[in-house]
């Protein structure tokens, strides 16, 4: 008697004690449609390709659908007229063009992820398609118009050059460029009377391709691919890497020229003199054969510059984040100005990841050269400059941390005051690690853990120990996963952090093995402990999450989601799934936002202990950049993800039924 009335009052004490349970575990509230929008998640004016033609600039926008090509008066620095991009006829829409050239007072673009070629007339303002190059999935890298007026195109994936005659609409394509070598990428190029000179990215290849024969030569092999070319009279300035090369039309007299940052364009004046634009810092420099590069200034520090122009006695810039610069060769002064303050609609893009601030009711989407933060409360958006696409957004205390495409960096911003604090550089992955797709903060050793992959032919990918009180402390360790790349990483306990693996790297050569991993890593002795195979001939493991020692993950290409027992390192469950996506854990059951081939989206609840995913939201759209995700709220069934392109609030109690917008 005395022993059941000692457990009735612990248990009355532990009621007291505990905290309630939420109330969405108690009864489901699954009145309403589930769904509510708040319009474009993430508005950009941010640019891809760029030129100067008679006193005006002509930009193409990026990842608006549709993209607009945008003419800017270089005197009044206002955009003076803008126009849709109609899709291809048959391959779908447009988000942008790199390639932007002149030929016969036209303005022509190269687009991707549908390869083809445009064709603006400033005069009336209509635009035109002219041809497609390849398949979906494409790009046009590079585009230059030769002195009779024909055009030259770099494309991917297949690596190769096209003419294109305006007079007569004829199309040919070069053969092999890079001598039996597998080739995608013809990312830059420029032409005179006789030869295109292309650059070549996998191969790291300057190549002369003869204009009549076809015959091609190599000029020059680097250490990395090549990213810009400028011929002139007599001579080809290549940049590959932090070099620039210097030689000779005919191959001979190579100079090479260490610039110290990495050349992403070259600009030509009437005299032959080069300018150079270089990243991650945005300086500008003056090169003349035969002597060092002259630093001029930082136009628009921390920028990438789309193209370079000499009008008269002034360098014309173009920022990949919307802006154009004009820098005066006599007195280095500079004058920037936003083509959105300049008049440039701003558009609807595919945002790159998402963080909620529950503290303050904000939403966090990363976009291209900006995070836009949503004040839900004052029903406001704040657009945040930042260097790059960001890719991974976690949260430390009142602080923000982004890993950025394609620098490999990290960025710190503030929570409180995010337009107000300028951003704070952690410092660069480096070890060829450009693209960090997934990152976690870890509480018990206060670091931010990263999973990266390298870009080109590399297989080698890293995670990577970021201390976010000290910069430049990152510690790194590349080919964790022998011959894999990283996708993603979760935190489990006793600090064990696991990774997920792709056999296919940076995707520029073919694969030494067939099946991506899963591996343990211990932050402790910082080594690994294991490493399996969860399933056979499964390349691309997208994303992992741990929860109650199960490991939950959702596979790229052959989609499909998996369990594995981390005790025994033996797969539990798998099946089929829509196709890729990130996981999360909320409330002890494990989500998955995925894409769909049919351009559905969905989620799904994948555990614990379901023998198929239980589908708990469908017709959210393709929208995402990078991979589909959600950010809870940290009590109920809501989360916040994306319809279309929209910032949207969802329910996904999985006690109710699946929510449809």
């Amino acid at each position: 008697m005395r022993r059941r009335w000692f457990l009735s009052l612990l248990a009355a004490l532990s009621a007291l004690l505990l905290p309630a349970a939420p109330a969405a575990a108690d009864a489901a509230d699954c009145t309403g449609s589930g769904v509510e929008r708040f319009g474009p998640a993430s508005l950009t004016g941010a640019i891809t390709g760029a030129t100067v033609h008679e006193g005006r600039a002509y930009v193409v926008t990026r990842g608006q659908t549709p993209p607009r090509i945008a003419a800017y008066d270089l005197a009044t620095r206002k955009v003076v007229g803008q126009h849709d991009i109609p899709d291809g006829p048959a391959l779908g829409a447009p988000e942008g063009a790199y390639g932007v050239a002149v030929s016969g007072g036209k303005v022509y673009f190269g687009t991707y992820p549908v390869p083809d070629l445009y064709r603006y007339d400033p005069a009336t303002g209509k635009v035109e398609h002219l041809y497609s190059f390849g398949a979906k999935g494409g790009y046009v890298w590079s585009l230059a118009a030769a002195p009779d007026g024909k055009l030259y195109a770099g494309t991917y994936p297949d690596g190769k050059v096209w003419e294109y005659d305006p007079a007569t609409k004829a199309v040919r394509g070069f053969g092999n460029l890079s001598g039996g070598v597998p080739e995608r990428y013809v990312r830059s190029l420029d032409v005179d009377g006789t030869h295109i000179y292309a650059g070549l990215l996998d191969s790291k290849k300057l190549v002369a391709v003869n204009r009549s024969t076809g015959a091609v030569k190599q000029l020059v092999t680097a250490d990395t691919g090549f990213a810009a070319v400028s011929v002139g009279r007599t001579r080809v300035r290549a940049a590959a890497g932090n070099a620039l090369y210097d030689l000779r039309t005919d191959g001979t007299d190579v100079r090479k020229v260490d610039v110290g940052a990495s050349v992403d364009s070259i600009g030509l004046a009437a005299d032959y003199t080069a300018y150079l634009s270089s990243r991650p810092n945005g300086a500008v420099f003056e090169y003349r054969t035969g002597a060092a590069p002259v630093p001029m200034g930082t136009p628009k520090a921390q920028e990438e510059t789309r193209a370079l122009a000499v009008q008269d006695n002034s360098l014309v810039g173009f920022s990949g984040s919307g802006v154009v610069w004009t820098m005066d060769l006599a007195t280095k002064q500079t004058v920037t100005t936003s083509l959105l303050d300049a008049g440039l609609t701003p558009g609807a893009e595919r945002p790159q990841s998402i963080l909620l601030d529950p503290d303050r009711g904000n939403v966090w989407v990363g976009g291209h050269f900006a995070v836009t933060v949503h004040d839900r409360t004052a029903g406001t958006e704040t657009n945040v400059w930042v260097p790059g696409e960001p890719k991974a957004l976690v949260r430390r205390g009142d602080k923000v941390y982004a890993a950025m495409y394609p620098r490999g960096e990290i960025i710190e911003l503030d929570l409180r005051d995010p337009a107000g604090v300028p951003p704070r550089s952690l410092g660069y992955l480096g070890h060829g690690q450009q693209r960090p797709w997934d990152m976690e903060y870890d509480p018990a050793t206060d670091k931010l853990l990263v999973a990266s992959a390298p870009l080109g032919t590399s297989f080698v990918g890293a995670l990577s120990v970021v201390d976010p009180d000290t910069a430049g402390d990152i510690q790194v360790y590349p080919d964790v996963i022998r011959n894999q790349s990283l996708m993603s990483l979760s935190l489990g306990p006793g600090g064990i952090v696991y990774l997920g693996g792709d056999v296919r790297g940076g995707g520029g050569a073919t694969p030494a093995l067939t099946t991506a991993s899963v591996a343990a890593f211990d932050l402790a002795t910082r080594t690994v402990k294991w490493t399996v195979n969860p399933v056979a001939d499964h390349e691309t493991i997208q994303d992992i999450k741990v929860h109650n020692g199960i490991l939950y993950g959702v596979y790229k290409r052959d989609t499909g989601w998996f369990t594995m027992d981390l005790a025994t390192r033996k797969v539990l469950a798998r099946g089929p799934l829509t196709t890729y996506g990130e996981i999360e854990v909320h409330q002890g059951k494990v989500f998955a936002a995925t894409f769909d081939a049919a351009g559905a989206g969905f989620v799904h609840q994948l555990g614990p202990g379901l023998a198929a995913p239980q589908e708990l939201a469908r017709n959210l759209g393709n929208q995402w950049y990078t991979n589909p995700q959600l950010a809870f709220e940290p009590t109920g069934w809501k989360a916040w993800s994306l319809v279309g392109r929209d910032l949207a609030r969802l329910r996904l109690d999985p006690a109710c039924a699946p929510v449809t917008p």
